[in-house]
């Protein structure tokens, strides 16, 4: 067995895509960090924590490809709620148009190697 094992890889996966499943999550509309994470969490192989989610909106922020902005909550503190820009879109259709390929290519690869 490989150290780490599956652990590892999901980890390793879930880093290069994270990204970009945010960025799915905000694109019919805004949310908070909170809400962001409890939906990724719904996916098993997308749980994560705020010691990563949050510092990846603010990379996102910083990259311009999320807006964000704090806003009054009625049951509690003010929540800083985080929308797609221009930019963002654009990254997010360029990832989902590339996706495939890119999937096709892994798979030909995993499969190939069954073959043995």
């Amino acid at each position: 067995m490989v150290p780490g094992g599956t652990y590892k890889a999901m980890s390793q996966l879930r880093r290069g895509v994270v990204e970009y499943c945010v960025l799915a999550l905000l694109w019919d509309d805004r949310r908070y960090g909170v809400e962001i994470l409890r939906e990724l969490g719904k996916v098993d192989a997308m749980v994560t924590s705020e010691g990563t989610i949050y510092p990846l909106l603010s990379r996102l922020h910083r990259d311009a490809l999320v807006e964000a902005a704090w806003q009054e909550s009625a049951g509690g503190p003010p929540r800083k709620y985080y929308e797609l820009t221009p930019a963002g879109r654009q990254a997010l259709e360029e990832f989902s148009a590339a996706w495939p390929e890119f999937n096709d290519a892994v798979l030909h690869f995993l499969n190939k190697n069954k073959t043995r």
